[in-house]
């Protein structure tokens, strides 16, 4: 039986984005209350992601959870910024500086709080800014020591509270350390929590050269760990956060067919990036992309689909997507 299908997005898919070339963003900027407003522009969308200290603070938590329930949203996850600010540009779990350690785990703390508040069961851990730019820069062993003891010092700090690890493999250093499916599974063995599980971020296992369908089979294998999805695409060779379904349409097709297969449950998130499009026509086509997978899935049939991976036979499979999809 096919999934039912919820669907979220970062809302900073509704607002102008700078790069590096436009430092103020292709379009018009929003207020937090606005881009909560502009999400409700989207047919299906039913949740949203927060950024903490960008969208959510001590201040203003109650009036983001009365503005979400207000437009008939939840919030899906929240994201600590362990990033975005210069104090982490050598590092933030992972850095040599004891007191930039402690107020990485303190700000992922933060984070778990105002999630609560938010009725959000799910935090993102993204260690962008720890990793390495040039040889002999890093002491590996200690940056994963120190990885994993703050992972741990986090969940346990509200169990209740889910911990999702986003791995990356490069950006905004040339080497993350936790870049890959499988240093994942590998921080998760060691931190051993219930409650810390991964987030396969679609573009983001293209960067590494995986197949997302193979990561969260591997996830799902090897602990049960898929807790959260990020969808977007990109051309492999940076992170894009194109549309869903702008470039690799056969490998989310397979990406959706091993999420039914393995019974995710959680959310189908939005993670992109419209630089010059609008937010809310570039959330309506991806949600779209993604229903258009599952609903082929359906028409294909799911036993058919199963019957030929057991024979491992490439061409059958072959004619049966060009079947599907061409006629």
């Amino acid at each position: 039986m096919a999934t039912q299908l919820r669907f979220s997005a970062n809302i900073n898919t509704f607002n102008a984005c700078a790069d590096r070339y436009v430092l103020t963003g292709y379009g018009q900027r929003y207020s937090t209350d606005e881009l909560i407003r502009r999400a409700t522009q989207v047919e299906e969308l039913t949740g949203v992601e927060v950024v903490g200290l960008w969208h959510v603070n001590d201040d203003n938590v109650e009036d983001i959870r009365r503005q979400v329930k207000e437009a008939g949203l939840v919030v899906t996850c929240v994201t600590p910024d362990i990033w975005a600010q210069g104090k982490w540009g050598m590092g933030s779990f992972a850095s040599n500086d004891p007191e930039i350690r402690a107020a990485a785990i303190a700000e992922v703390k933060k984070s778990m709080t105002w999630a609560r508040r938010l009725n959000c069961e799910v935090i993102d851990l993204w260690f962008g800014q720890d990793g390495y730019d040039y040889p002999f820069q890093a002491d590996f062993i200690s940056a994963w020591e120190r990885i994993i003891a703050g992972t741990k010092e986090c969940a346990d700090y509200l169990p209740e509270i889910k911990i999702v690890i986003e791995y990356k493999p490069k950006e905004p250093r040339t080497h993350c350390f936790v870049g890959t499916v499988g240093s994942t599974l590998l921080l998760l063995n060691e931190v051993d929590r219930p409650n810390v599980g991964a987030m396969i971020d679609v573009g983001h296992a293209l960067m590494a050269y995986e197949n997302a369908a193979e990561s969260a089979a591997l996830l799902q294998r090897f602990g049960q760990k898929l807790f959260y999805m990020h969808f977007n695409d990109n051309w492999r060779l940076w992170d894009d956060d194109l549309t869903v379904g702008s470039i690799h349409v056969v490998e989310l097709l397979e990406l959706m067919y091993w999420l039914d297969r393995i019974d995710y449950r959680g959310w189908y998130a939005l993670d992109i990036i419209p630089y010059r499009e609008d937010g809310v026509r570039a959330a309506t086509e991806s949600i779209k992309w993604i229903q258009a997978a599952h609903s082929l899935l359906d028409r294909m049939g799911r036993d058919k689909i199963a019957a030929v991976i057991a024979r491992s036979d490439a061409l059958a499979a072959s004619a049966m997507i060009r079947e599907a999809m061409m006629g």
